[in-house]
């Protein structure tokens, strides 16, 4: 049995790329090179207004529980679930990451002989939701 020889490749017609040509070392891009910011303008301080979104609210229920409480002093745990329609435990959770940043506080007591708990705003907590509201307003094109 004789080996079968492969047929020659058709000659690249032109403006085509030939497949098996090995590319020139000087030709093809360094992909892991650190970019040049200082061709950026603005780059030095990095001033997307982005960078001025709050990780913490970027998350849909913890921004909807903040903007709950921005307009009012307290609110009793039960109206801002229903506002914000979630569940009791998904509340909770959330309410344990934001009160843990110093986004919220929370007020336990008792109206008559009925366990209560008010969720209310605090100060880092409003200036955080400003500061996010307004980074979105930017981002939006809505700041003028």
């Amino acid at each position: 049995m004789t080996p079968v020889e492969p047929a020659p490749a058709p000659a690249p017609s032109a403006g085509t790329p030939d497949p098996t040509a090995v590319p020139d070392p000087a030709a093809v891009p360094d992909i892991t090179a650190v970019p040049d910011t200082t061709a950026v303008p603005g780059a030095a301080g990095l001033t997307h207004p982005r960078r001025d979104l709050d990780e913490l609210l970027t998350h849909a229920v913890r921004f909807s529980v903040v903007a709950a409480l921005s307009g009012v002093l307290k609110a009793e745990f039960g109206a801002v679930r229903d506002s914000v329609e979630i569940t009791t435990p998904m509340l909770s959770k959330q309410v344990a990451l934001l009160e843990k940043a110093g986004y919220v506080e929370v007020e336990k007591g008792r109206v008559g002989r009925r366990p209560c708990t008010w969720l209310s705003l605090s100060t880092e907590g409003s200036a955080a939701y400003a500061r996010h509201v307004a980074a979105l307003r930017a981002i939006a094109g809505l700041d003028h």
